[in-house]
């Protein structure tokens, strides 16, 4: 190998070893076309709720999820069932999903929205999902519990299980009443 093709070699290394990995964002399914999975026939009106310091404890407290809750992506049917949407991290990066409460405080289901880590996408496949259905904020809503894990996403799996109890609690707390 002469000169130049060892200089070419080593750089093209360089490049090859040092390059960063691109990520990209998936976006799966707007606050919109969530609505319309849960509730294609009902009008939402969105409901944000001041989520102070005392709540946010609460809520660390019973899920362990330590991103603050945004209590402004919350919607109320006219029936009195929910859409809330929420964020946790992942491994790296932010999870965002929705979670739809019937009148009786039932989860109908739950869509992630967004996902970006490279690992631990699973947790969108229908059948893991499902699992949610019928939970109340009485329910343990944890995961290797009453919520089965995922091999190779358990990170995923766990927060976003977490997440999903700590809006639970939320709608618990703060919601039901309304």
């Amino acid at each position: 190998m002469n000169l130049t093709h060892f200089k070419t070699a080593m750089l093209l290394g360089c490049f090859t070893i040092s390059a960063p990995a691109i990520v990209e964002a998936r976006i799966y399914l707007s606050v919109t076309q969530v609505q319309d999975i849960f509730f294609p026939k009902e009008v939402f009106n969105k409901n944000p709720i001041l989520v102070d310091d005392d709540l946010q404890k609460k809520l660390r407290v019973i899920s362990g999820v330590r991103h603050p809750f945004k209590g402004d992506r919350i919607w109320k049917t006219g029936n009195g069932s929910w859409i809330i949407v929420d964020e946790v991290l992942g491994k790296h990066e932010m999870i965002t999903y929705a979670v739809a409460i019937n009148s009786k405080g039932e989860i109908l289901g739950i869509e992630i929205m967004e996902y970006v880590e490279s690992y631990g996408y699973e947790i969108k496949n229908k059948e893991w999902r499902k699992q949610f259905i019928g939970k109340t904020a009485n329910h343990p809503i944890k995961l290797n519990q009453d919520i089965q894990n995922i091999s190779g996403a358990t990170l995923s799996a766990k927060h976003v299980t977490d997440g999903i109890k700590r809006v639970m609690a939320f709608y618990d707390l703060a919601l039901k009443s309304q």
